[in-house]
């Protein structure tokens, strides 16, 4: 702010302190009345849950749900914050490593499948139904790179189209209520999912003011596919909060996929993709908010690592003489007029990952909570002997 003084006149020294006063007053006012935010318990920054393209990294969702705002429709209180709270830190009851590893049956096991990849589909694994990963709304909000429903052969199970839109701006403008954008794009999806038995809704970036848009264009969906199936992908969560609530979308939907996975991401400290005590919880939720028969928990393939350096940055002037110093610069030279020099450091890089005893270990503990579905994240990056583990309980 400024205060502007023009020709002889002058702004009486006690009402420029009154009105800074009053200006502190009230900033200071805004910040003691906010209240913080509970930490984001979604599932970390995935955006398309591409590898290829993303190198299974999500957007910059890492804390979505964090600072959102709380739709009405949501039933939140602090009893259910604090209950779900404390089943997040609950220690869970492991198989031994030695031995056989435990085998669980389910209802239905989903797993998703890349487009161009149909090949990592074993006609032979326990699986019920494939995801087809996925047709994306491009710039324009039109409906692209939709998969060949025809390269998947021989598959007797459902096979189900995902669509995916990895912008929150271009979210935020295909899903408005009524509008001309929202019409041509749900006129494209149902004509897209003709060849296949269902649709697989995977929207990770809904703005947190588009909750109730959201949700009607489910509902829109959901009336223009008839008898087709309509799953929708939600984030992880251990309690109510933020746009994607769970209880309205099981409204509207056959399947809720619950992606309970990235509970760490690249961006944060390393630890487990998927730890047991917390997909715990996700799951315990997950009962309770969307109901046993439309849960599908979603269960992670691969692994992430950190080091615990890292070099690429913009460097001022006396950082980088310190940097030449400090790591004993090497190479010194000029590449048509610039400087430039190399050194060497020690990164230590630490990786947490999937193996069939933690994909074994887990699926038990899913089955004992009562969870019927499960979902893998996605084929071509499993251990070859998970298969030896599930089955789909026969009809």
């Amino acid at each position: 702010m400024s205060v502007e003084f023009t020709g002889k006149r002058r702004l009486n020294t006690t009402a420029v302190r009154f009105f800074f006063f009053l200006c502190l007053s009230a900033a200071v006012s805004g910040i003691s009345g906010c209240k913080a935010m509970p930490p984001s318990d979604t599932a970390g920054e995935r955006q398309t849950m591409n590898p290829e393209t993303a190198g299974v990294e999500a957007a910059d969702e890492a804390g979505a749900g964090a600072g959102e705002e709380i739709p009405a429709s949501e039933e939140y209180t602090e009893e259910s914050e604090e209950y779900y709270d404390e089943l997040s830190y609950t220690e869970v009851d492991l198989p031994k490593e030695t031995g056989d590893l435990p085998s669980s049956s389910f209802e239905e096991v989903w797993a998703y499948l890349g487009s161009g990849n149909e090949k990592n589909l074993n006609t032979k694994y326990a699986i019920s139904d494939v995801v087809h990963f996925a047709a994306e709304v491009d710039r324009y909000g039109h409906l692209t790179d939709i998969p060949r429903r025809k390269a998947i052969t021989r598959f007797k199970g459902r096979v189900h189209l995902a669509i995916v839109c990895s912008s929150a701006g271009l979210t935020h403008f295909v899903i408005q209520g009524g509008s001309e954008a929202r019409k041509q794009l749900v006129a494209e999806i149902l004509a897209a999912v003709k060849d296949y038995d269902g649709l697989n809704v995977d929207m990770e970036n809904v703005p947190a003011r588009d909750a109730e848009h959201f949700l009607s264009f489910l509902s829109e969906l959901r009336g223009g596919l008839g008898r087709k199936m309509l799953s929708v992908c939600v984030p992880a969560r251990t309690r109510a909060g933020g746009v994607y609530n769970y209880a309205s979308i099981a409204e509207l939907s056959d399947r809720v996929f619950v992606m309970a996975y990235d509970e760490h991401w690249s961006g944060s400290s390393p630890g487990p993709v998927a730890s047991m005590n917390w997909c715990k919880s996700v799951a315990d939720y997950g009962l309770h908010a969307i109901g046993q028969e439309k849960l599908v928990m979603g269960i992670p393939f691969y692994g992430r690592s950190w080091g615990d350096k890292s070099t690429s940055r913009a460097l001022i002037h006396s950082t980088t003489e310190w940097h030449k110093k400090e790591y004993g610069a090497q190479n010194f030279s000029r590449v048509n007029g610039i400087p430039t020099f190399t050194y060497e450091v020690t990164v230590k890089v630490t990786v947490y990952y999937e193996d069939e005893y933690s994909l074994a270990a887990r699926m038990q503990m899913y089955r004992g909570q009562g969870v019927q579905k499960i979902g893998f994240w996605r084929l071509g990056q499993e251990p070859p002997g998970v298969w030896q583990l599930v089955s789909v309980e026969a009809d």
